[in-house]
C-alpha cells in the first residue's frame, strides 16, 4: 500500500522513456564486432594508457579538487585559441549536457531539439521541468530546419540543441547556415552546440563552435574523449563557451568531480597527436570503402561526416540487427534516437568493416 510519499514526487520526473546505452559485447565463443556504439576503432592511445595505469598506483588519494590541469591542456590542445577560464571539464559529455541545463533551466522552460538526435537532449531537459519541442530534420537529407526552429522559439525558450556531425544521422550543418541562424535568434537563448564528432568531419563548408564562441556568441560547445581519443570506458568530456558563461556554470561544478586516472589519461590522450591522425585516418579510409561496398550491394543509407553510417535496411530494423548478430556484427537500431526504421552502423577498422559486408552479403 501507498504510504502517500508520491504526493511530494515532482510530476515531470515520473516514469518515462529513459535512455539506453548500445549493448556491451556478449559472451561468445566467436569473434563479436562491436560496430553499435560509435568507439575508437583503433583503442585507445597509448600514451593515455601509460598515464591512466600510472594514475591507478594513487587511487587511494583524492583527485585533483578543481579540473584546471585538464583545462590547460585544452589549452594548449587549442593552440591557445581559448582561455583556461572558457573550459569546464566533467564525467562525459553527457555529463556536461545534464550540468548545462541544471544551470539554465528551470520548470516550464521550452529547450528545442530536433529528431533524430541524441535522446539525452530531451530526456535529460525533462528532469529539470523543461518542455522538449522536437522541430524535426528536414528529409530526406536530415537538415536543419532552421526556419522552424526560428518560428518555434517563445519567450519561454531558454536552450536550443544543435549538432554537427549529428547523431544518428551523420548530417551536418553547413557554415553558411549556422551563420545565417546566429545572426538571426534572439541573444538570450543558449546554444547548445553538440560537436563531438568533429575530428572526423571532412566538408569543405564544415564548421566547430570555435570562432562564433571566440566572436562572443552565447554558444556552448560540446565535447567529448568517447570517440576520437579511445576513452569511452573513462567517462570524460568538456565543453568550451565564452568565459561570462563558463564562469557562471563553474558555480555548479562540484570539486573533486574526476577520477585521477580519467584525467591523467585525458591529458595523455591530448598528448598524443599522432593517435588522433591515425584514427582520423582509419575512419576515413573505412568510410570510402563502405560507401563502395554500400552501393555494390544496394543498401540505402545516407552520407555522414561522423564515424558511422545510418542505413535504410531491407527488412524491419530490429530482425536486421538480429541477423547480423547471428553473424558477429553488432549494429544499433536508432528508433529511439527518432530515426524508425533505420540503423546505425559504426566505421570500425579493415577486419570489421569487412566482417560487416561479409555478413550483409549472406
Amino acid at each position: 500500500m501507498s504510504n502517500g510519499i508520491e504526493s511530494i514526487f515532482k510530476p515531470y520526473l515520473e516514469p518515462k522513456e529513459a535512455y539506453k546505452g548500445g549493448k556491451n559485447i556478449p559472451v561468445s565463443d566467436k569473434k563479436i564486432y562491436k560496430l553499435s556504439s560509435n568507439e575508437n576503432p583503433l583503442g585507445a592511445s597509448p600514451k593515455a594508457i601509460a598515464a591512466l595505469k600510472k594514475a591507478a598506483e594513487n587511487v587511494n588519494l583524492y583527485p585533483d579538487q578543481t579540473d584546471i590541469r585538464l583545462r590547460e591542456a585544452l589549452v594548449n590542445d587549442f593552440d591557445n585559441q581559448l582561455t583556461v577560464d572558457q573550459f569546464i571539464c566533467g564525467n562525459s559529455g553527457s555529463e556536461i549536457i545534464d550540468m548545462l541545463l541544471r544551470a539554465f533551466i528551470s520548470e516550464g522552460d521550452e529547450v528545442i531539439y530536433s529528431n533524430p538526435c541524441f535522446l539525452p537532449y530531451s530526456v535529460f531537459s525533462r528532469w529539470y521541468g523543461a518542455k522538449p519541442i522536437d522541430i524535426p530534420l528536414l528529409k530526406p537529407n536530415y537538415d536543419l530546419d532552421m526556419e522552424g526552429i526560428l518560428n518555434a522559439i517563445t519567450d519561454k525558450t531558454k536552450v536550443v540543441f544543435l549538432t554537427s556531425p549529428n547523431n544518428p544521422t551523420g548530417s551536418y550543418i553547413p557554415k553558411a547556415i549556422l551563420d545565417d541562424f546566429l545572426n538571426r535568434i534572439p541573444k538570450n537563448i543558449i546554444i547548445v552546440f553538440d560537436e563531438v564528432y568533429r575530428h572526423f568531419a571532412d566538408a569543405e563548408d564544415y564548421v566547430t563552435a570555435l570562432p562564433y564562441v571566440k566572436s562572443g556568441n552565447n554558444v556552448i560547445a560540446i565535447n567529448s574523449f568517447s570517440k576520437t581519443y579511445g576513452l569511452a570506458g573513462q567517462r570524460i568530456g568538456y565543453c568550451y563557451t565564452t568565459a561570462v558563461i563558463a564562469n557562471y556554470i563553474r558555480q555548479i561544478h562540484k570539486p573533486f568531480l574526476l577520477p585521477i586516472t580519467s584525467i591523467e589519461a585525458a591529458i595523455g590522450a591530448l598528448n598524443d597527436v599522432l593517435f588522433v591522425e591515425n584514427t582520423v585516418k582509419t575512419v576515413h579510409d573505412g568510410k570510402a570503402y563502405l560507401t563502395r561496398e554500400f552501393d555494390e550491394i544496394g543498401i540505402t543509407y545516407w552520407p555522414t561526416q561522423g564515424n558511422f553510417f545510418i542505413v535504410d535496411p531491407p527488412i524491419p530494423e530490429f530482425d536486421f540487427a538480429d541477423r547480423l548478430m547471428e553473424k558477429g556484427v553488432m549494429v544499433r537500431p536508432v528508433s529511439q534516437f527518432g530515426a524508425p526504421g533505420k540503423v546505425r552502423i559504426t566505421i570500425g577498422d579493415q577486419e570489421s568493416n569487412e566482417a560487416l559486408i561479409n555478413a550483409l552479403k549472406k
